[in-house]
């Protein structure tokens, strides 16, 4: 008998849909000539310092493993980094880990949390991986869907509505990829509201924490009776233009973060040494650098909202991280007809809504984080696309 390969797969692998993005992608680099709005990452490259401190440490011959949480003068760092900034309080010793990325961060959390059956709640639309992560857990997800009319802001009563005796764990992806929504203070202290009484843990991923455009960003984690719930998830790759360097952290408390730590030595070690040391040199140092590339990014966004509602496409006003959700309902197809026809026809290539759950359907992200020349460029082949329907 000949050997099947594909049936000895993981049925719980083969169930789940390659990401909807990377879909995308793929298409997008088989053509030439393609101005693009899609990548979620920093146009600017690492500020030098940062990038002189990772490459002393090679110089000076710092290339071994650390320990498994992470370099404790870095998570020292961590900790002093997150009580300036969002006036959180975390031992560096017992309630940090230091990540492959803020991805890890998320998988490791979910899976130290999901037994069977547990129901994971998502606010859709998202970034696109807890839904698949939470399967390979045996969890259950369910989805409340951020709607325009509220902001793309998760609310109290829908969050009431959705839970059950079996939820495990509520998911808030705020600042959000991809509508650019956050959760203001009151609006967390609501959901709050509805989650005391409750056993339901958090998982409040802050990656675009720094990358708000008004009020300062607010963590759940600093209200009231929830920190003992929650899991923080945030990373380096945003705020300090370090993408490639893969580093990320949780916080949480030392009950959480023990078992967490399990599945990071058993999966992964320790992050990159050498990340590890060019993130101390962001953190003591890199504080003018969030700002500039902040304001960089306020302009960018406020010239992508009127160039959009110039050509007559709606589009949500996004309070933080660098992209814009713009809808395309009134155009008469789906969202993802009139994304490839836009990169088939005009070499344009924006992310259908559908990519980050049903519920972005109708719509399509659009990212800023690329000069003005580049988002007017873009721009205008849309309008010449939607001048021809």
């Amino acid at each position: 008998m000949d050997f099947d390969g594909k049936s000895r797969v993981s049925s719980a692998i083969t169930g789940i849909k390659p990401s909807g993005i990377r879909k995308f992608f793929d298409i997008l680099n088989e053509m030439k000539d393609v101005v693009a709005l899609t990548v979620g990452q920093p146009d600017f490259v690492t500020p030098w310092h940062i990038r002189d401190a990772g490459i002393r440490s090679l110089e000076e011959g710092l290339t071994y493993y650390t320990s498994n949480n992470g370099l404790i003068e870095f998570r020292e760092e961590i900790a002093a980094y997150q009580k300036r900034r969002f006036g959180l309080e975390y031992d560096a010793k017992t309630e940090i880990i230091v990540t492959v990325g803020g991805s890890e961060a998320i998988d490791i959390a979910i899976r130290a949390l999901t037994d069977p059956g547990d129901e994971v709640i998502i606010p859709e639309p998202c970034f696109v991986c807890y839904d698949p992560i939470a399967r390979l857990a045996g969890g259950v997800p369910v989805k409340i869907a951020l709607k325009p009319e509220d902001g793309f802001r998760l609310t109290p009563e829908s969050l009431k509505a959705a839970l059950t005796p079996r939820t495990k764990l509520l998911v808030l992806p705020f600042p959000n990829n991809p509508t650019g929504s956050v959760m203001r203070k009151a609006d967390l202290e609501a959901i709050a509201e509805v989650l005391r009484g409750t056993d339901v843990c958090i998982l409040s991923d802050e990656i675009y924490a720094e990358l708000t455009y008004g009020e300062k960003h607010v963590s759940v984690a600093s209200i009231p009776g929830m920190r003992e719930r929650t899991i923080v998830v945030n990373g380096f790759s945003k705020a300090y233009a370090m993408t490639g360097w893969r580093l990320g952290y949780t916080l949480a408390p030392e009950y959480f973060t023990k078992q967490m730590a399990k599945v990071h030595q058993y999966a992964i070690m320790c992050a990159p040494t050498t990340s590890q040391y060019a993130a101390v040199e962001a953190l003591r140092a890199g504080d003018g650098d969030i700002e500039y590339m902040k304001g960089e990014y306020e302009g960018r966004r406020r010239l992508i909202v009127s160039e959009l509602k110039r050509i007559g496409i709606d589009v949500f006003m996004p309070e933080g991280a660098f992209y814009v959700f713009a809808d395309l309902r009134k155009f008469g197809m789906d969202d993802e007809t009139f994304c490839r026809r836009l990169l088939d026809e005009k070499h344009c290539a924006i992310v259908p809504g559908s990519a980050f759950g049903e519920n972005g359907r109708g719509f399509a992200r659009l990212s800023y984080a690329y000069s003005p020349v580049h988002i007017r460029k873009a721009v205008n082949r849309i309008e010449e696309f939607i001048q021809t329907l």
